[in-house]
């Protein structure tokens, strides 16, 4: 199944993408969120669909597409996650994951512009990977029981400032990660029974319509069953959290290319989850 979430920013309705046509979830669920994804939402979608008791949202086509998942209670990344993009940024593969968190307000639509902040002069892109959790996952035994709490996968952008994140970072990357906008998602939450293998998916990134990242999932150094796995060890990882897994070679940390200013266009997307495009503009002239 196929999630999104259209209309303005706060008053999204959620909605169930079926073969181009986009259904009305609002007589099952007052949004995608935790309590939808633990509470057997995606079934009772599923149901409703197959009965024929869920309306068309009309004009869909036409609204504002919002980040898939309401605002998550946490947003959790995997850094240096593709061992090319470890090298780049001139540091050795990591031996376990490394996790740092965003704040769940960097999150908007896939479409939305991204403000760069006052100062910011190294401002990155990284296509990822998305994980939403869709069961409360707590010391799991294996790499193998983490697939089934996985809800479903959604392009993620994690926006970094490269200065912020690494100069001025007192030791850890956070500086660098959250400013407002910084976590473009979606635009659609598609549930594992669509996606075969979440390690064999192509990403890719352009700016400003010149190809940057091309790469797949099967090049992560963790996988998605091991990082959820591994983060259940030393956190509850709960329904409606996120999780960012990496990014491929291909940024401008690497030296080869330049970093973000107003006026440029960022377009990403994943095999089979679709396609972002986000504009930078200067924070003062974003509405916050």
């Amino acid at each position: 199944m196929q999630f999104q979430r259209r209309g303005a920013a706060g008053a999204e309705v959620p909605v169930l993408l079926h073969h181009e046509r986009f259904y009305d979830l609002r007589g099952v669920t007052t949004d995608i969120d935790g309590d939808f994804l633990a509470g057997g939402g995606p079934g009772l979608a599923r149901t409703a669909l197959a009965q024929g008791t869920l309306p068309e949202l009309e004009g869909a086509a036409g609204l504002r597409i919002g980040a898939p998942i309401a605002r998550p209670q946490a947003v959790l990344c995997i850094g240096q996650n593709y061992a090319a993009h470890a090298a780049e940024s001139g540091a050795e593969p990591p031996a376990e994951p490394i996790l740092f968190f965003k704040h769940p307000n960097t999150v908007v639509g896939p479409f939305d512009d991204v403000a760069v902040p006052p100062g910011a002069q190294a401002v990155d892109w990284e296509v990822e990977l998305g994980v939403v959790i869709g069961e409360r996952a707590r010391y799991l035994g294996s790499p193998q029981e983490a697939l089934r709490h996985v809800a479903g996968y959604v392009v993620s952008n994690d926006v970094s400032e490269r200065d912020w994140q690494l100069r001025h970072s007192g030791g850890q990357w956070s500086k660098g990660k959250n400013a407002e906008t910084f976590n473009p998602l979606g635009p659609t939450l598609v549930t594992p029974d669509e996606i075969d293998d979440p390690q064999a998916l192509r990403l890719w990134s352009r700016v400003n319509g010149e190809h940057r990242q091309d790469s797949s999932t099967a090049d992560m150094i963790f996988s998605v069953a091991q990082i959820v796995h591994h983060l259940s060890q030393y956190l509850v990882l709960e329904p409606g959290d996120l999780i960012n897994t990496g990014t491929p070679e291909g940024v401008a940390l690497s030296g080869r290319f330049p970093y973000l200013g107003a006026g440029d266009v960022v377009e990403l997307g994943i095999e089979r989850l679709g396609e972002q495009r986000q504009k930078m503009v200067a924070a003062a002239d974003h509405d916050g």
